[in-house]
C-alpha cells in the first residue's frame, strides 16, 4: 500500500470531490495520507480532514512564504494543535528565497521557533527549502529537534546528492514526488540513484506537482504509482519494493502502526 507523506487536501482544488477521494483512499491503493498545512487556516482544516477520515493524518505548521504575520498566539494554536491525536508533524517550515518577501531574517526567525515547538513536543519536522541550501541546512544542524527516532523528512528534495546523504546523516528522510518523473529533473534523479530506498518516502504535494504523464493536471496520491515506478527504475528493482519499503518508511518517520 502507498503511503503519501506531504498532500493538501483542504485545498480547494478538491472542493468538488474531496470527500469521493479521501473516502477511497484504501480501495485505490493507499494506505495513509498526511495533510500537511501551510498557514494558520491549514492547520485547522487539517486537524478536521484527520479527524472526519481514518487515513489521514495532519501536521501543524506554516510555510516560509506565510510566516510574516506570525506572533506568539499564532505559535500558541501550533503548539495546541501539536497536542492532538493524529497530529504527527510539525510543519510544513523552512526557508524560501525564490521571491523578495517575507524577507530572510524574518523566515529564519519563525523556522526557528517552530523548530523549538518541533523538539518541545518531541515531533519530527516537514522541511520546505527553495533556493536556500546551506540556510537550511546550517539551521538544522544547530537544531536537532529528537533525540531519538527521526529528525523529519527534507520535502520536495531539489538539491544535490551529496546534500542528501548529509541530511541522511542527520536524521532525515527525502521526500521524492512528481518531479523525479520530469525530464529536467537530473538532480533529484541522482540523489534517488545514490541514497539508500530505506530512506526515501513518496508524496504528492498534490494538487500541485503532477508527475508525467500526468504534468499539468490536478495531483492526488492515486498518481504516487507513476513516481514510485520511476523510482524503481532509477533503483533497478520492482515498483513493488518501492512502494512496500517507502511505506515502512513513512510508518517510522510519522510514528503510525
Amino acid at each position: 500500500m502507498i503511503f503519501d507523506t506531504h498532500a493538501h487536501y483542504d485545498d480547494e482544488a478538491f472542493d468538488n470531490d474531496r470527500d469521493e477521494i479521501l473516502s477511497g483512499l484504501g480501495s485505490n491503493g493507499v494506505d495513509y495520507v498526511v495533510n500537511v498545512a501551510a498557514d494558520m487556516k491549514g492547520i485547522e482544516s487539517g486537524a478536521a480532514l484527520a479527524e472526519k477520515y481514518p487515513r489521514v493524518y495532519s501536521s501543524a505548521g506554516v510555510h516560509p512564504s506565510e510566516c510574516a504575520d506570525l506572533d506568539e498566539k499564532d505559535l500558541e494554536i501550533i503548539r495546541e494543535a501539536a497536542a492532538l491525536p493524529k497530529t504527527v508533524a510539525i510543519g510544513e517550515i523552512g526557508l524560501d528565497y525564490h521571491g523578495d518577501e517575507p524577507n530572510r531574517e524574518q523566515q529564519k526567525f519563525w523556522f526557528k521557533r517552530q523548530l523549538e515547538i518541533a523538539s518541545k513536543c518531541d515531533l519530527p519536522v516537514i522541511i520546505h527549502s527553495r533556493d536556500a541550501a546551506q540556510d537550511t541546512m546550517d539551521i538544522l544542524k544547530e537544531h536537532r529537534v529528537r533525540v531519538d527516532g527521526p529528525q523529519g523528512v527534507i520535502h520536495c528534495y531539489s538539491y544535490s546528492s551529496e546534500m542528501a546523504v548529509m541530511y541522511v546523516k542527520m536524521g532525515y528522510y527525502i521526500g521524492i514526488g512528481g518531479v523525479v518523473t520530469f525530464k529536467n529533473a537530473r538532480k533529484v534523479r541522482e540523489a534517488v540513484a545514490i541514497l539508500p530506498l530505506e530512506r526515501i518516502v513518496l508524496e504528492t504535494d498534490c494538487p500541485y506537482m503532477a508527475p508525467e504523464p500526468l504534468r499539468g493536471e490536478r495531483n492526488s496520491s492515486l498518481n504516487l504509482p507513476f513516481v514510485a515506478a520511476q523510482i524503481a527504475r532509477i533503483k533497478n528493482i520492482t515498483t513493488d519494493e518501492v512502494i512496500n519499503v517507502t511505506e515502512k518508511n513513512a510508518e517510522n518517520l510519522y510514528g503510525i502502526h
